[in-house]
């Protein structure tokens, strides 16, 4: 299982992929900027790539600890998921470089999955610390990335195609998706995308889930609705005739590059789609179902067989234990599998940080629930209280690979043999 975790990542490598998406230099200049978890080797594969006697310069922001030496294009590291004052500098800094540039130049947008909270740089009339707090409320309440993504774009200066807004140069993005359907709006907050939501579709979402925010979002959001503020963009704006949003990879290609090492190691793979979203906790439930009908009753695939699967589950906080939704998604399938032979799994983020912490996932296998029940680890009340990365810790089936420095979202596989 862990060798299709390591083919999954490998096919959204962006040294491998962006090289082939890089276009020829302009006639002047070319400002490469960018933000996410993938920024830092997306910019290093554009640096070995480039001209040597073509002008290169840029800043890209990627989170702590992912970054990497680079020579033409700045290395930013800042906070996430949480935004912090580092990235509200560095996107600055992206934004004042891109006003500067002329038509004979050419902006070079890095996008991956984390960009969203890397790239902050709040409306005037918020502080960083308003924005923080609204961040934390929005991870906390299992709101979607989509609907965390509506509220970041209307309290924002850079996303929500407002880079692109302020640029008079060609506009190239190079994006690596971490969302289900790969739509350029969603992934880092499509900072050179148009945005067909609204103020009001933020606060409504804010409201919806009872999200306790500082009364300067509140009143920023109702200022926008009122028409007082612009909006964000929309789909058809003229600024975009000179914007292309290059998607270069995606959880599909990852998902479909597992199965075919299952299939070259003679297991049968079937890939359940990319875009499984929900509570995870639930869809662990559905999948046990399905895994013990195959094991059962060989329906609907004779074993042995990998159920693939990818997208971004969600993970309403409850309790004060420590994991993210990976860890979370598998504590509730051993929970629901309750020791079933012959059924194994694997989740992991393929950004190799699953939520906040060290690890990119972890593994399940039969005798999980066994062996953790021995040194008195119940999986129930771990998933009580949101503490999946415990119950794994404790067995010794933690996966650790540090940071991957790409991100087409989460991978799981139950193999069923």
């Amino acid at each position: 299982m862990l060798g299709s975790f390591k083919a999954a990542v490998a096919a959204a490598d962006p040294l491998h992929i962006v090289p082939q998406h890089l276009p020829a230099p302009p006639k002047g200049r070319t400002l490469v900027v960018g933000a996410g978890k993938a920024a830092a080797s997306m910019a290093l594969a554009v640096e070995q790539h480039w001209p040597a006697g073509a002008p290169l310069e840029g800043t890209v922001i990627t989170r702590y600890a992912h970054g990497l030496l680079t020579n033409r294009i700045s290395v930013i590291e800042a906070g996430h998921p949480v935004p912090d004052e580092a990235g509200e500098s560095a996107a600055q800094r992206i934004l004042d470089s891109a006003k500067r540039l002329s038509k004979d130049d050419l902006l070079l947008v890095l996008v991956s999955g984390g960009g969203s909270a890397l790239l902050s740089l709040p409306v005037e009339s918020i502080s960083m610390a308003d924005l923080k707090a609204v961040t934390k409320e929005l991870l906390r309440c299992g709101a979607m990335i989509q609907e965390i993504n509506t509220v970041r774009k209307h309290l924002s200066l850079i996303q929500g195609g407002r880079l692109a807004a302020v640029c008079k140069a060609k506009i190239l993005a190079l994006v690596i998706s971490d969302v289900t359907g790969d739509d350029p709006t969603h992934i880092a907050s499509g900072p050179c995308a148009p945005d067909p939501t609204t103020y009001k579709d933020a606060l409504d979402i804010l409201t919806r889930y009872e999200c306790k925010i500082p009364a300067a979002v509140q009143t920023t959001l109702e200022r926008g609705m009122r028409g007082e503020l612009a909006e964000t963009p929309k789909p058809g704006d003229k600024i975009f005739a000179r914007t292309e949003n290059r998607v270069i990879a995606t959880a599909q290609q990852s998902l479909q590059a597992a199965a075919n090492f299952f299939e070259a190691n003679g297991v049968r793979a079937a890939v359940l789609g990319d875009s499984v979203t929900g509570e995870a906790r639930e869809v662990a439930k559905v999948y046990g179902a399905l895994a013990r009908e195959v094991k059962l009753h060989g329906q609907p695939w004779q074993t042995p067989v990998a159920l693939i699967s990818g997208g971004e589950c969600t993970v309403t906080v409850r309790g004060k234990g420590r994991g993210g939704r990976c860890a979370e998604f598998l504590v509730s399938l051993v929970d629901d599998l309750k020791g079933a032979d012959g059924i194994h799994a694997l989740a992991c983020d393929t950004d190799g940080i699953d939520g906040t912490e060290d690890n990119a996932g972890a593994i399940a296998t039969p005798d999980s629930l066994a062996r953790a029940e021995k040194l008195g680890v119940h999986a129930d009340q771990l998933l009580a209280n949101n503490d999946g990365y415990s119950f794994f810790s404790a067995i010794g089936d933690l996966v650790v690979t540090g940071p991957t420095r790409t991100n087409v979202n989460d991978y799981r596989v139950i193999l069923v043999l």
